[in-house]
């Protein structure tokens, strides 16, 4: 299934999941905006690499997601650079942190937390009125697994907010935009940036996943793709958990 003439914003965009997800989005006919705060180069190689391959417009954006006037300048050059309205937005942005929240200094708190939950509220809040005009919008939020762990602090805290806020902004938003949220576990390709917090971590977490390995970018960047298609028009406000049975209690 491909989507021509889609345009897709998608935050967070620089590294790691983000480019698998434009990636996936580019090759399923969408031209996508891709958003950095500081890693101006990964960001404009990317888009350069995409609009490559595809021969649409696609493009890289400065921004910060965590502050109003940034949102709403870096969503209009986007609907300059592409063409129109975004159609499909993905909030991917959300830093890691899990200091306790006894030993957590404000700082922390503030930086986990807005660029999370108030980046996400702030940027669909400028993207769905177009949407809604249009008569059509498919926004995908990133949550994680930790939002049911209760041992990741701040982290945990923010994407299981992202939870309640995906199905607060689908009967906002509805019927035009369906909101969605895709819970990824660890991440197999990541597993190198966790090494600061434990050494033993990779061999812990496969171990206590059902399925027996982790999830990949790739296959998270496919959910997320899908969740954009007419296959997935009946399905909002939902939380997809991606993270071969992570989550599940036992005993």
């Amino acid at each position: 299934m491909q989507f021509g003439g889609k345009r897709a914003l998608v935050t967070g965009a620089s590294r790691n999941l983000g480019v698998a997800i434009c990636e996936r989005l580019a090759v399923g006919g969408m031209s996508v905006a891709v958003n950095y705060h500081t890693a101006q180069a990964p960001a404009e190689d990317l888009a350069a690499r995409l609009r490559e391959a595809t021969g649409r417009p696609q493009l890289a954006i400065q921004g910060d997601v965590t502050d109003a006037d940034s949102v709403r300048r870096m969503v209009e050059i986007a609907e300059d650079g592409l063409g129109g309205h975004i159609d499909v937005l993905v909030n991917n942005a959300g830093p890691y942190g899990m200091t306790p929240f006894v030993q957590m200094d404000e700082a922390e708190w503030d930086t986990v937390w807005d660029a999370n939950v108030k980046a996400a509220y702030l940027v669909s809040r400028q993207v769905i009125p177009a949407m809604r005009e249009a008569g059509w919008g498919r926004i995908v939020n990133l949550s994680a697994v930790s939002a049911w762990v209760r041992n990741r602090s701040i982290y945990g805290l923010a994407k299981s907010a992202i939870i309640t806020l995906t199905e607060e902004l689908a009967v906002e938003a509805a019927p035009e935009v369906t909101v969605n949220a895709v819970a990824p576990g660890q991440i197999l390709e990541s597993l190198d940036d966790l090494g600061e917090f434990s050494a033993e971590w990779a061999e812990k977490v496969t171990a206590r996943t059902p399925a027996g390995r982790l999830v990949t970018r790739g296959e998270l960047a496919e959910i997320v793709y899908l969740l954009t298609t007419p296959a997935f028009a009946m399905v909002t406000g939902a939380t997809i958990p991606v993270d071969g049975g992570l989550r599940l209690p036992r005993f």
